[in-house]
């Protein structure tokens, strides 16, 4: 095969994944950042370090959220005043699509190098919203009679990211009428509620933690921006809840360690377990960024962590993760003693804007 069919199919694999990532946008709340990665398309045949760094992307685009790392960077330009020609169509008062072409090529002509440095890392996609998916999961568990009624949870993220739902103890919720966490709270989590409400459990958070491996400071007012930056800009709840949690974490900032998922996973599943609290293992949208080599660590540890789970000392493993087949974002828990099978209990949008509870 020659250099020259091999850039061809790269480039198509490359335009598809931007056009896939701009309709998913387009169908989730967000038209003006799918017009924006739309606007991606041309950029691949500009002479710029940008262009050039999309055409010769070496992973898959899609899996490696290619598209919403530019945009990120986009974004960043307009939230720091770098460059406000973005504005019109973050407000959607430019909808034309050569125009937002024309508009985002200029933009992206004039900050070329400050651009493709948004290609080094993911989007941290810390996102808020995903924690009424969990929080209405730790409700289901609560009432298990298999795991004696828990209600005192000991959370374990992987994939924190900034940690965001690592504070999820200091959320309120109101998960389909159902009212979970401090009521005083700044961050209120209340999706459109589809279905019937989660069971009317009790839920407390005893510990929660989490790890990722390049952990964002939220108190670190640069790291903070750059992680809003990744926000769809014509998502104002989105853009709220971010503001929250950034409060919150300079009134106590999250514990996130920085290490690899598998390794922190095992080190939490070795240390003692009080009794009558229930151990679990959460994570939303990451589990398809994690390498197959560290997923299958993973299962291997929850597997004997298991089997040797007591319904004094339970464990339960809580995910709001996306089907690869169906690109929904799925609800999943598994828990033992008693329950070994995976159950799943329903769907979420991808930020959280509605849970369909099964």
């Amino acid at each position: 095969m020659s250099d020259h069919t091999v850039e061809a199919m790269n480039s198509r694999d490359v335009a598809q994944g931007i056009r896939w990532q701009s309709d998913h946008c387009m169908r989730n709340g967000s038209p003006a950042t799918g017009r924006v990665l739309a606007a991606m398309l041309p950029l691949m045949s500009c002479d710029t370090q940008t262009g050039m760094r999309m055409v010769n992307w070496p992973g898959k685009p899609i899996e490696d959220a290619m598209p919403l790392r530019l945009a990120g960077g986009l974004h960043n330009l307009h939230l720091t005043g770098a460059d406000d020609r973005l504005g019109p169509i973050y407000a959607g008062e430019v909808t034309d699509q050569a125009a937002v072409d024309a508009i985002v090529l200029a933009v992206v002509q004039a900050h070329d190098e400050r651009l493709v440095e948004w290609f080094s890392g993911p989007p941290q996609t810390n996102e808020a919203g995903r924690s009424a998916g969990i929080m209405a999961q730790l409700l289901w568990l609560s009432v298990r009679p298999e795991l004696s009624n828990a209600t005192k949870f000991e959370l374990n993220e992987i994939g924190a990211s900034a940690g965001i739902n690592t504070m999820m103890d200091r959320f309120a919720f109101d998960l389909g009428g159902v009212r979970a966490g401090p009521a005083s709270s700044p961050m209120l989590i209340k999706p459109e509620w589809r279905g019937p409400p989660p069971p009317q459990g009790a839920v407390e958070i005893t510990a929660i933690e989490g790890c990722d491996l390049a952990p964002m400071d939220l108190t670190d007012p640069a790291l903070a921006l750059r992680l809003k930056s990744y926000v769809w800009p014509d998502m104002p709840a989105r853009l709220a809840r971010i503001d929250a949690a950034i409060a919150l974490a300079r009134d106590k900032p999250p514990r996130v360690a920085k290490m690899d998922a598998a390794d922190w996973v095992e080190q939490r599943l070795a240390t003692p377990q009080a009794p009558g609290v229930a151990r679990v293992l959460f994570h939303s949208i990451v589990w398809q960024y994690l390498p197959p080599e560290g997923r299958a660590r993973i299962e291997v540890a929850m597997a004997k962590a298991g089997a040797a789970a007591t319904r004094e000392r339970p464990l339960a493993w809580v995910a709001v993760e996306t089907n690869r087949a169906t690109f929904r974002h799925e609800l999943r828990v598994r828990f033992w003693p008693g329950g070994e099978e995976e159950v799943l209990l329903g769907q979420a949008h991808a930020h959280g804007v509605w849970v369909e509870w099964y």
